[in-house]
């Protein structure tokens, strides 16, 4: 008789165990972890910027709790190694780092574009087109290997892309370049009003997929990155991909975000 009743409750405490197991699964708060990087992180922005937001809400609809922390950028890698951190906001793809985190399939792409004045007719469909014109870089910026390693491109150094943009504007250099999310941001604020006098040009230098990475020590890393990325999709068949791009002001540049880029 004892035995009869334990096998007629075993199956409902077993799919108690695992109901259980799971939910301590999702219930742990994960840490976060992101460089300041406006218009993707920022403390200062619209909850935290573009990509902590992608990234939270998708989080929390795969039923993960988070906390954000925001550190220099070689904190954000030591502190992922350390597991003083679980996932990083937003990082490129780098065969070494996959020894220490997983990475997520991108979530948006980063688009290094060039502007031009509007009016120009500089083009942009190899680097030859760039031969004789005038390029306002930022100082110690890294932008696309061929292009970084060309010697005989005109670069005029900037501190930072308004400064470059400024000097476009006033036609003292032929083009300059950014991610064009940067540059997007900056239109809205620092340089609102400069944006009519420039123009995209329509091919872009390079593309880059925009991921989290997961630290691998953690015991649900693969389940973490699995649950992330269906919610992510599910985001953008159902319109909250393309609404938190507008709550952040930056709607035009939506076209295109599959999250697919060349590495």
């Amino acid at each position: 008789m004892k035995k009869t009743v334990g096998m007629k409750f075993l199956p409902r405490l077993v799919l108690w165990l695992v109901v259980g197991f799971s939910s301590c699964a999702s219930a742990e708060t994960l840490r976060l972890v992101a460089n300041t990087w406006p218009p993707f992180n920022d403390v200062n922005l619209l909850n935290n910027g573009l990509s902590s937001d992608l990234v939270i809400t998708a989080l929390k609809r795969a039923g993960y709790a988070s906390a954000y922390f925001q550190v220099p950028w070689a904190r954000v890698l030591h502190g992922l190694q350390t597991a003083d951190y679980d996932i990083v906001v937003s990082a490129w793809y780098d065969q070494e780092r996959t020894t220490y985190g997983v990475f997520s399939e991108p979530y948006l792409v980063n688009r290094i574009r060039f502007l031009r004045r509007h009016g120009s007719d500089q083009q942009f469909r190899s680097l030859k087109d760039l031969t004789d014109a005038s390029i306002a870089v930022v100082r110690g910026y890294s932008y696309q290997h061929d292009f970084d390693a060309d010697q005989s491109l005109l670069r005029v150094p900037v501190i930072d892309f308004s400064m470059g943009a400024r000097m476009l504007a006033a036609g003292r250099v032929q083009l300059t370049l950014d991610d064009e999310l940067v540059a997007r941001h900056y239109f809205q604020y620092e340089l609102r009003g400069i944006e009519q006098d420039l123009e995209f040009l329509p091919k872009p230098l390079s593309e880059n997929g925009l991921h989290i990475l997961v630290r691998r020590s953690h015991p649900h890393a693969e389940e973490i990155v699995q649950r992330f990325n269906e919610a992510m999709q599910a985001m953008r068949e159902d319109g909250t991909y393309a609404r938190i791009y507008r709550a952040h002001g930056l709607a035009a540049a939506l076209e295109g975000q599959t999250g697919e880029a060349q590495e």
